[in-house]
């Protein structure tokens, strides 16, 4: 679905600050969030206060529509990561879209797929303790949505919440794995190379 093609349609736009709370764990789901501008995080955070990133969503992506789907409480936080525009789609004008924008369905099982994908994968890897794996892992599977010559635009922190490691163990173990030829850097920056 084009952002433009939803603000053709009369949809509005509305600004989330940076660090602004889209929707937490426990509201009921009243829209699907397009991207506009910007990027939101969904995170899971702990009772320590620690996040746990399930997912980052960027400009021309969506977000929030499992829990609509299946009519059930969000669960986790979803987060501005940067100042961003977002357009809400209520339930019955996204079962329309879903129904009459050509293309629209099979988008959205792909979206939900690469997504249950990722926790799968996610769940598997957070069973497995060694840090090296965790992160290769992620690393992997973030390139895979890249060009090559193109750097990872995650940021160490955000690895370390997507794994559940420490920034301290992130920046160690990349350097490890660079060391290894098993990923490549440019100026501190992971690149995938093949």
């Amino acid at each position: 679905m084009d952002i433009q093609e939803l603000i053709d349609r009369g949809f509005a736009v509305k600004e989330y600050p940076k660090d602004k709370i889209v929707y937490q764990p426990g509201a009921l789901p009243r829209y699907v969030y397009f991207i506009k501008t910007g990027e939101i995080r969904m995170v899971t955070v702990s009772e320590d206060g620690k996040e746990f990133i399930q997912g980052i969503f960027k400009a021309g992506q969506y977000f929030g529509e499992p829990a609509l789907i299946v009519d059930r409480r969000y669960l986790a936080f979803t987060i501005a990561n940067k100042d961003s525009e977002i357009i809400s789609v209520n339930k019955r004008d996204f079962f329309n879209l879903i129904e009459n924008t050509p293309g629209f369905s099979t988008n959205l099982i792909q979206k939900l797929s690469n997504r249950l994908f990722y926790k799968s994968m996610m769940l598997e890897e957070l069973a497995n303790e060694k840090a090296e794996h965790r992160l290769f892992t992620i690393i992997n599977y973030l390139l895979c949505d890249i060009e090559i010559g193109d750097s990872l635009k995650v940021t160490r922190q955000e690895l370390a919440d997507m794994t559940g490691l420490r920034v301290e163990t992130v920046i160690r173990e990349t350097k490890l794995l660079s060391e290894k030829g098993l990923i490549q850097t440019k100026k501190g920056k992971i690149i995938r190379f093949q």
